[in-house]
């Protein structure tokens, strides 16, 4: 395998200006020129029996395995594969005095950052055998400080990061989409995912640094706010500058005082005033324009820091029960994604990978993916950005309802939003599927306030793109009424879904699988409605998969064909749907329902699964 993903490469180039990124970098809308990846391999220990903390592994593993980041344990491309329950595994990883120059760290950076993109599902981290922190919450990213322990042992010497993980599979509380609490996958679950699986990395940051930074597009008044979120102390006399650019021709700059640790200006666009011409620069997937950025901080004329980073002009909105892109209806042709692979599990395969995953979704003829019950790394957001494809924010629940669940899920949900918010590919927000960790909430007021409260969270974290409270059924306060169905009749879904008869039918009474769409008590607003998981025809195009899962069978090529093309005449008859989100991208583990094999290969010609999905067929 070409394991460009996890190569432990000490050396990289700057990859500033969206249109020059080669999708390494790990945080692509915050990029500096140098980094170090600390992917590839390291030491390894399961620790099935929780003494390592006791018996010192903190300052050390005494240890011959050796595992690949960031492929989890589980997966055949980690070299353990190991699928067993497991609680608690241990990493341990040599840092050379080639990376810490490959981070940057200079007079000019002194200040070193040791990155994780994400550990499932509690991670204790140590530096030369000093406790850096704790980090909870197997999907979102974190960093620690390392600078005064690398001072302490010298540059020039080696030092050593080790890493407890644990991921309890019997802990149901814990966010964890579709991994499995059996020991085997069964139905729709797959293999947990342990430990590291996301990038982890060295960076050299100035002692004032940028730490994050959000765009907000405002097209009605042709402008941008950016806010500003700063890594140290900010003395008088510092300024910060943020300069758009659109390939080399500049779009707006402003230049602004900073006082705290955030900032927040707006950048006016000219050429966005002139209302005959504004649309040019917009971004879709049709034409998926990026604005390149840059932000600097300085002070009495010296330069502290410099990123570089990109936004989208782009709004989305529901409205007159269509969904508005740009203020106009968009009709959604999505595809579910499990971001899955044989060979890696959650971590793609190769950096590479990501890429292709779009691609492949796009040539399918999408405009749209749901990643489902996964949070995915940043790159494959930056691949959507930068080739157009519409993206549903989703976040892996828990199964339980609990106050240990819903403060995990909170906590890990906010934090997803605040990671993702800037990227224009995500156009909707999805706290909860199918009632998963709130299995009763048709009945139960304790249940009903939370998944309320996490789309009235998501709203006051980002109220520009709308929020579904709970993806498929049960809805409350949605801004998009979807559903779920999975019933193999076209003549069925065609009757189910034709007219605003049928629609007034569905939202007043109960849908597909007995569950009630609106839960009592909830006005229909008038929201748009769309199916966002229907299909799932099961056509196994090997032998061994024949006994493999899906929600109805195809018996050959053809079949498949035909049954996908009914479902999607059906669907696409509807005249109150304003999208779909057919199920799904790739066979996943027992799961043959896909429309390309777990190897990405098409079970019939791409030419027409694109044409069945845009009704050309």
């Amino acid at each position: 395998m070409d394991n460009d993903l996890g190569n432990g490469a000490a050396t990289t180039s700057p990859a500033f200006g969206a249109s020059r990124q080669s999708g390494d970098y790990p945080r692509p809308q915050l990029v500096r020129p140098h980094w170090a990846d600390l992917d590839g391999v390291w030491g390894f220990r399961h620790d099935d029996d929780d003494r390592g903390l006791d018996a010192g592994w903190a300052a050390g593993l005494d240890t011959a395995a050796r595992i690949t980041v960031p492929y989890p344990p589980e997966s055949p491309a980690s070299g353990i594969g190991d699928t067993g329950f497991h609680r608690v595994v241990w990493y341990q990883r040599t840092v050379t005095a080639d990376d810490l120059r490959a981070a940057g760290q200079d007079e000019a950076s002194p200040r070193l950052l040791l990155h994780f993109g994400a550990v499932d599902y509690r991670a204790t981290v140590w530096w030369n055998g000093f406790l850096l922190g704790e980090h909870e919450g197997g999907q979102t990213p974190f960093a620690f400080d390392v600078t005064s322990l690398v001072r302490q042992a010298g540059e020039s010497t080696t030092h050593t990061i080790v890493v407890r993980a644990e991921d309890d599979p019997s802990d149901v509380s814990q966010p964890r989409g579709k991994q499995d609490w059996k020991l085997d996958p069964h139905s729709i679950w797959y293999h947990r995912t342990t430990g590291i699986w996301q990038t982890v990395w060295l960076e050299a940051v100035p002692v004032l640094s940028l730490d994050r930074v959000r765009w907000v597009p405002d097209l009605p008044t042709g402008s941008v706010r950016v806010e500003l979120r700063l890594r140290g102390h900010v003395e008088p006399g510092t300024w910060a500058t943020v300069a758009l650019r659109n390939g080399g021709e500049p779009l707006g700059t402003v230049r602004v005082p900073v006082t705290s640790a955030r900032a927040t200006t707006t950048v006016v666009l000219p050429a966005q005033l002139n209302g005959q011409g504004y649309e040019e620069l917009l971004w879709s997937p049709e034409t998926p324009t990026l604005i390149d950025a840059t932000v600097t901080l300085e002070r009495d004329g010296g330069m502290l820091d410099t990123i570089e980073s990109y936004l989208g002009l782009r709004s989305t909105a529901a409205d007159r029960g269509a969904f508005l892109l740009n203020d106009r209806p968009y009709y959604v042709r999505s595809v579910l994604n499990q971001g899955y692979w044989p060979e890696s599990h959650l971590a793609a395969p190769t950096r590479h990978a990501l890429r292709e995953e779009v691609e492949l979704i796009k040539r399918l003829g999408f405009n749209a993916t749901r990643v489902h019950q996964k949070v995915e790394d940043p790159r494959f957001l930056f691949w959507a950005d930068r080739l157009g494809l519409l993206v549903w924010g989703e976040v892996a629940g828990a199964f339980e309802f609990s106050p240990t669940a819903v403060s995990r899920l909170t906590k890990e949900w906010i934090d997803v939003v605040e990671r993702d918010v800037s990227h224009p590919s995500i156009v909707t927000w999805v706290p909860v599927n199918e009632s998963w960790g709130v299995q009763h909430i048709a009945h139960d007021p304790a249940q009903q306030a939370f998944s309320r409260a996490l789309v009235d969270t998501t709203k006051a974290l980002d109220p520009t793109r709308p929020v579904i409270s709970n993806d498929g059924w049960e809805h409350q306060n949605s801004d998009i009424v979807s559903i779920h169905d999975y019933e193999a009749s076209g003549e069925v879904v065609r009757a189910r879904y034709l007219d605003e008869a049928a629609r007034g039918r569905l939202l007043r009474g109960f849908g597909p699988a007995g569950r009630r769409i609106l839960l009592d008590g909830v006005v229909d607003r008038g929201q748009p409605v769309m199916l966002t998981e229907f299909g799932g025809v099961k056509f196994a195009v090997d032998d061994s998969e024949a006994d493999g899962w899906g929600y109805s069978q195809a018996t050959n090529a053809a079949d498949f064909a035909e049954r996908v093309h009914e479902l999607l005449c059906a669907v696409q008859a509807s005249r109150f749907l304003a999208g779909y989100c057919y199920t799904q991208l790739t066979d996943t583990g027992q799961e043959v329902n896909g429309l390309v094999g777990a190897d990405r290969t098409p079970k019939i010609p791409v030419e027409r699964i694109a044409a069945i999905m845009r009704g050309d067929d």
